[in-house]
């Protein structure tokens, strides 16, 4: 049987599948165009003709023909995709680390709630006294049971100084509560750290934003002023779904030398064929200073550990090859997802844009990571009995029409877990049901405390089985 594909359990965290490493840029310039082929065209404009005539009820011209370029465009990759008004602010929301609404971190409930991971520090959630561990069972009156997250995302979405309505279930309180919450614009940190225990940090970037090389530097540099001798650093790149080029390159080059080559790219357009390097010019925005300057000697030698999972994509993947290819750290947890693509953002009009992919991506050591993955140098589950749901996600290689690995063609053939049949499946997914959901960097994350264990020279407990990867037509399986 295949992965359970189709079920939304295999969604819970961050979906990796629509992970980008994106550059924005004007139109590509083509000092040469290639003739249109006006046979297929005239057909194009036929359909169009035939539609407007015939179908069963008018149809807008602006709808048909967005619909039309969507649809082209989509029809390239996984990655590719049109994008209109709206989902063109999304975008540029997310890469830039900010956006409109109540600041609050949320999942979905066992019960179907919406329940709050975390409220943002000092957003209007954060000042209304919202809890991490609140339900939210009513948005504006209506209920959340039953609607689509991703939709529940959006009612709490909106215009600055609008307000929305929130019914809270919290534990220990017999009566529902009642917010009302002015939306605000909220500049999200996609870099948190801690001293876990003394000297060990635990550095993680959930996601590769325009600020987050700033935020990472100033976590780095605050670590230090806690202890200014750390003997060990986990940079915990789980579920990770990438984000900006620039921002992978900045958190690669706080680690290695200085000048070293990070990633190189390979394209159609002369652009598109380049090497990134660890310098200020290739991770700054906008000339803003080298956020790395002023960071302790110490990070370029101090003992690290980087955890990965298969939802680490895109640009955590650039990070963890290019540490893994200077042996610079350990690579510890579960293959990545594969996403060795670089999509660049081509504006049409002040609102919409397309997504493009342009180029594939290769590591230091001219690896491509495109539907293959990295691989960690130790292979450890998420929990001590098995990888749980992470085991079940699906992976770059999974989507249809994914682009191959020009590099290694038949290593993209990765064959089926070995625990791939439909009553294991369940078995697991009822398991992780009763399961306490995993906090990253708690006193519960058993692959932080497998790195920890690394970092102080201790056994590590290793995965019970490792990936089935084909190579040369050979199939392979091994076990530890």
């Amino acid at each position: 049987m295949g992965k359970l594909k189709n079920t939304g359990l295999i969604g819970l965290g961050v979906v990796a599948g629509v992970a980008v490493s994106l550059q924005f840029s004007a139109m590509a310039q083509k000092t040469v165009e290639p003739p249109l082929p006006l046979e297929e065209l005239r057909q194009l404009a036929d359909v169009f003709g035939l539609i407007k005539s015939d179908y069963v009820e008018p149809v807008e011209d602006k709808k048909l023909l967005e619909e039309a370029i969507s649809g082209m465009v989509a029809s390239l990759d996984p990655h590719s995709a049109y994008l209109d008004k709206k989902a063109y602010a999304e975008l540029r929301e997310g890469s830039e680390g900010k956006f409109v609404g109540l600041g609050i971190e949320i999942g979905l409930s066992e019960d179907g709630y919406i329940k709050i991971v975390s409220p943002i520090e000092d957003s209007p959630a954060y000042r209304a006294g919202i809890k991490a561990g609140d339900l939210i069972t009513r948005l504006d009156g209506q209920p959340v049971k039953g609607v689509n997250l991703d939709d529940n995302v959006k009612r709490m979405r909106g215009e600055p100084g609008t307000k929305v309505s929130l019914t809270i279930a919290r534990k220990d309180e017999p009566q529902p509560l009642s917010f009302v919450i002015t939306r605000e614009e909220i500049h999200q940190k996609s870099v948190k750290s801690r001293m876990i225990e003394p000297g060990y940090a635990w550095l993680r970037v959930s996601q590769f934003q325009e600020p987050t090389v700033d935020d990472m530097a100033a976590q780095i540099t605050a670590l230090y002023k806690q202890d200014p001798h750390i003997k060990g650093m986990v940079l915990d790149l789980r579920n990770d779904p990438g984000g900006v080029l620039q921002g992978a390159i900045g958190v690669s080059a706080a680690f290695l030398p200085k000048d070293s080559p990070i990633v190189s790219t390979n394209g159609q357009l002369p652009d598109s064929k380049q090497v990134f390097y660890g310098r200020a010019e290739y991770y700054t925005f906008r000339s803003e200073g080298d956020a790395l300057a002023k960071l302790p000697a110490a990070i370029k030698q101090v003992p690290l550990v980087v955890l990965v999972n298969t939802g680490s994509a895109s640009a955590s993947e650039i990070v963890a090859g290019a540490l893994q290819d200077y042996k610079r750290a350990t690579i510890i947890g579960t293959q990545t997802f594969g996403k060795g693509s670089v999509q660049t953002i081509r504006q049409l009009t002040a609102d919409t844009a397309v997504k493009l992919t342009t180029a594939r991506y290769y590591t230091p050591n001219g690896r491509s990571i495109q539907a293959k993955g990295i691989v960690p140098d130790l292979l450890v589950d998420e929990n001590a009995d098995g990888d749980g749901l992470n085991g079940l996600r699906i992976r770059e290689a999974d989507l249809t029409k994914h682009l191959s690995n020009d590099r290694d063609p038949e290593s993209a053939k990765a064959a089926a877990p070995v625990n791939d049949e439909m009553e294991e499946q369940l078995r697991i997914i009822a398991l992780e049901k009763t399961r306490k959901p995993l906090e990253f960097g708690s006193k519960d994350d058993f692959q932080l405390h497998q790195a920890l264990n690394h970092l102080k020279g201790l056994p590590v407990q290793l995965a019970k089985a490792e990936p089935v990867v084909v190579q040369a037509d050979v199939k392979k399986e091994q076990k530890k």
